[in-house]
């Protein structure tokens, strides 16, 4: 697989030559979603601390509590499971120490950091030497398939949300995944694209008021049908202008869900640059109040201009503007040939046929296979990315982690579809100290709950690992854990992920995983009045 510094010279020309046009922006004083009063409310680089045993005073950490009426108090209890000796970090109180976990049914009910008083279980779990973490939620997936979602759980992805859009209406959607069949959490968002789509708009239409008016119309109804947010993403329908944009984020607004964006240009050559892209979505919150979420910021708003592109949404939420982005830490994108991202694609991108791999193929496209592959429409990866945007995209606080995949069973995926969050800890917490390992668990749980949880009320409990919260749990080992999935093969389980609880049944145990276990819950909005969980 080509690396970050073998895409070739088209890419550093294109480089040094925003490099001249661009100046970098201080970035360091990055603010967090929603900033937690403890320590790791702020990003750090290297590796994570020690857990502690005592505080001091000599006395056990205090125990992160979220519902003071779930705890179990009796030395006597014997818990359903309990997960003992293990690394209990959990990032919204910022809770890191080695403790038993006690589960009830679907509930955490006590967390022990006392050796001295140990928790009986009719199951025991030794985690010894392991982090136990919240269950990590995918912000940027795709449907449950029957197939992909257990490839996420291999990754400790315990809640799966297609904020990316969901490719139908509410109604029908939540029809085609009933509670009782699916693994994991579920849910997602209202998609522009299939709506428009449906109303008789090609990609690049643009809707007059009155059709603006019946698409907003659908959305409401998607909302109130129970997709959790909004989403648009209007490089791949330029027909959706601005006009378009801010009706939508009017109506985010309105019912205080997010409005996820996958920006309208990934390139810098005027006119239409990445910084106006993000330019158009700041002004989408100052005008509306909405709450604007950037998608996989490393592939469209801020390639190249990594840094500008951050500083200007740090502005912005410095004004109270609710601004936010996610990141998947690969430095190749991956989408259909056909698709308007590839238009002008050398020119945009400053790459070559030969910085373009057919996702489930080790083949990097000539002038020939390429057209082969353009009629096929292959789902190809472009190298196109700097590692460096990466990096500044990963210490940014408000930046979380977002797969943008998951896995269909024709294996033409980009490895982000199985690899993203061990990826993340094994490479850039572990390998690389970009990001300590609190904070990077709270890319990947306690943000993304927070996002969404003000109109999803099965997420207010999730993303979280204390007294009252759900039981969903990862276990893995800090000194292993890393992605084994490749762009020729996608299909690879992550390595170093011990356990994986979903509403405190095991689901996956070492290299086993109970494909009978279809615990997952849909993750509702309460908009129409029905959660559903």
């Amino acid at each position: 697989m080509q690396t970050a510094g073998d895409r070739g010279p088209g890419l550093d020309r294109r480089r040094l030559l925003l490099a001249l046009g661009f100046g970098a922006a201080n970035v360091g004083v990055l603010r967090h979603l929603a900033t937690p009063p403890t320590a790791s409310s702020s990003v750090t680089t290297g590796a994570a601390p020690e857990p502690v045993t005592t505080t001091t005073t000599g006395a056990p950490p205090p125990t992160p509590v979220l519902d003071p009426a779930a705890a179990v108090e009796d030395p006597g209890h014997v818990f359903d499971v309990v997960i003992t000796g293990g690394r209990v970090i959990d990032p919204e109180s910022g809770h890191d120490a080695v403790a038993a976990v006690g589960i009830d049914g679907d509930t955490i009910t006590a967390i022990v950091a006392d050796p001295l008083t140990p928790l009986q279980g009719r199951t025991v779990v030794d985690a010894t030497g392991l982090v136990v973490a919240p269950g990590f939620i995918d912000i940027l997936s795709y449907s449950p398939n029957g197939y992909g979602e257990w490839y996420k759980l291999a990754d400790g992805v315990t809640t799966n949300l297609g904020m990316h859009g969901l490719d139908a209406r509410a109604d029908e959607w939540w029809a085609q995944h009933p509670p009782g069949t699916v693994p994991v959490n579920y849910g997602g968002a209202y998609d522009n694209a299939t709506v428009r789509a449906r109303l008789g708009y090609d990609p690049y239409d643009t809707a007059d008021a009155d059709g603006i008016a019946r698409i907003v119309a659908a959305a409401d109804e998607d909302l109130r049908g129970g997709f959790i947010g909004l989403h648009m993403q209007p490089e791949y329908t330029p027909g959706a202008d601005n006009a378009e944009l801010i009706a939508h984020a009017e109506l985010a607004a309105r019912h205080d869900v997010p409005l996820c964006v996958h920006a309208r240009y990934s390139d810098n050559l005027p006119p239409g640059t990445n910084l106006e892209a993000i330019d158009e979505l700041v002004d989408a919150a100052r005008r509306t109040g909405a709450r604007v979420h950037v998608e996989h910021i490393n592939s469209t708003g801020g390639t190249g201009v990594m840094e500008e592109a951050l500083a200007r949404l740090e502005a912005g939420r410095a004004e109270g503007l609710g601004l936010t982005a996610c990141v998947y830490p690969y430095t190749f994108w991956a989408t259909y040939l056909r698709s308007a991202r590839y238009d002008d694609w050398q020119n945009k991108y400053g790459i070559s046929y030969g910085d373009l791999q057919v996702a489930g193929t080790d083949e990097r496209l000539t002038a020939e296979t390429y057209r082969q592959a353009y009629e096929a429409n292959k789902l190809t990866a472009a190298f196109a990315i700097p590692e460096a945007d990466i990096e500044t995209a990963l210490r940014a606080d408000f930046v979380m982690i977002g797969s943008d995949a998951i896995l269909e069973r024709s294996h033409n995926n980009h490895p982000r579809s199985t690899g993203c969050f061990s990826r993340v800890l094994g490479e850039y917490v572990r390998e690389r100290g970009v990001l300590d390992l609190v904070s990077a668990l709270a890319k990947m749980t306690i943000l993304p709950a927070r996002l969404l949880e003000t109109r999803a009320p099965a997420l207010r409990r999730r993303g979280r690992l204390a007294v009252g919260a759900v039981a969903d749990i990862t276990v893995f080992d800090p000194a292993t854990i890393r992605d084994r999935s490749t762009i020729a093969d996608p299909a690879q389980r992550s390595e170093g992920i011990h356990r994986v609880l979903v509403g405190g049944r095991t689901v996956v145990a070492g290299t086993d995983t109970d494909e009978g276990v279809l615990v997952g819950v849909p993750v509702r909005s309460d908009i129409g009045g029905d959660t559903g969980a």
